[in-house]
C-alpha cells in the first residue's frame, strides 16, 4: 500500500492529503484549495506521523512551521495552477495578495473533504423570468377572450359595428348573438285576466311590456301564477317569448328601444279553482 503524503499550505497552514501524480503535475506546482495561494507542494511536504526529536530531517521540519494542527484536506482539494500565458503574470505574482486580489470563489455545496461547486441558479432565475414574461401576453389574451364570450350581447347592442364579427365568431364556437338582457329595463305596464264567456274555463290574458332602455332588449320569459281564496298558488307556468309573442315576431331583434308589446294568451284552466293570479318577467 502506498504511504500517505501530506502537503501544507504556507499561508493558511491547510495540510492536504496528497499523491504522487498530483506532485509530479507542473513540477509540484499546487494551488491551496482554501486560501487559492499557489505554493510548492513538494517543498511543503509534512509528516503527520510521530518520530523522534533527534529527527532533523529536512523534509518534515516541524519546528519551522509548527505541529500540523489544523484542519486536514482531501487531495481533491488542491488545484494545479493554470499555465502562465506569454506577457501575464506568473502564478506566484497571482496569488500574492498585495499585488492582485484572489479571483471570486464560487458558490459550493459542503459534501465530504473536499468542497464541490454547486450549479449555478442565475440562469434558472433567468428561464423562469422569460416564461412568465411570455405568459402573461397569453393570460390577458385569454381572459380578454372570456371576457367578450360572457357579454357579447353587450357588445353587439352597444356598438353594431361588432355585431358581424362576433356573429361569425359564434357560429364557429357554436353560440349566438342574442339581444341584451336586461331585465331592470323591462316593465308590466298592465295586466288582466278574465275567464271567456264564451268558453267554460278558459281565461284570456292580456299584458303590455315596456322596454324603458335606449336598447332593444330580449324578450323575456313571463312566469304566470294562479291563485286561491287564501294567496296561495295553485298552479304556476312559465311561458317562453315564443308562445305569447306571436309567430311572425322576430325575436331575435328583441323589443324595440323605448318600445312596448302587446300580449293576448288564452289559458285553459278548466282542471283548477282560482280567485286571482300574479305575473312576473325573467330571463332564463
Amino acid at each position: 500500500m502506498t504511504e500517505e503524503q501530506y502537503t501544507r499550505c504556507p499561508s493558511c497552514r491547510t495540510v492536504f492529503r496528497v499523491t504522487q501524480q498530483q506532485l509530479a503535475m507542473r513540477e509540484g506546482q499546487v494551488r491551496c484549495g482554501h486560501c487559492r495561494i499557489v505554493f510548492d507542494g513538494v517543498e511543503q511536504l509534512v509528516s503527520l506521523a510521530p518520530h523522534d526529536d533527534e529527527d532533523d530531517s529536512d523534509l518534515y521540519d516541524e519546528a519551522a512551521l509548527g505541529p500540523a494542527t489544523v484542519t486536514l484536506r482531501h487531495a481533491q482539494a488542491l488545484e494545479p495552477p493554470a499555465p502562465a500565458l506569454p506577457g501575464a503574470a506568473s502564478a506566484e505574482d497571482e496569488a500574492a495578495p498585495e499585488e492582485a486580489a484572489p479571483p471570486p470563489r464560487p458558490a459550493v455545496a459542503i459534501g465530504g473533504d473536499a468542497a464541490v461547486p454547486t450549479e449555478p441558479v442565475k440562469p434558472r432565475r433567468r428561464y423562469a423570468q422569460a416564461a412568465f414574461a411570455a405568459a402573461v401576453p397569453l393570460l390577458v389574451l385569454l381572459l380578454a377572450g372570456q371576457a367578450t364570450y360572457h357579454f357579447r350581447e353587450a357588445l353587439a347592442a352597444r356598438w353594431p359595428v361588432l355585431n358581424p364579427p362576433l356573429v361569425r365568431a359564434c357560429a364557429a364556437l357554436g353560440c349566438a348573438v342574442g339581444a341584451l338582457q336586461e331585465i331592470a329595463d323591462l316593465a308590466i305596464e298592465a295586466s288582466d285576466l278574465q275567464a271567456d264567456p264564451a268558453h267554460q274555463g278558459l281565461l284570456v290574458l292580456t299584458a303590455t311590456l315596456r322596454n324603458r332602455s335606449r336598447l332593444p332588449l330580449a324578450y323575456p320569459y313571463l312566469e304566470l301564477a294562479l291563485t286561491d281564496a287564501q294567496d296561495e298558488v295553485v298552479v304556476r307556468r312559465a311561458l317562453a317569448p315564443g308562445e305569447y309573442a306571436g309567430g311572425t315576431t322576430d325575436l331575435t331583434r328583441g323589443i324595440p328601444a323605448n318600445g312596448e308589446i302587446a300580449v293576448k294568451l288564452f289559458i285553459d284552466a278548466s282542471a283548477t279553482a282560482q280567485a286571482g293570479y300574479r305575473l312576473y318577467l325573467f330571463y332564463g
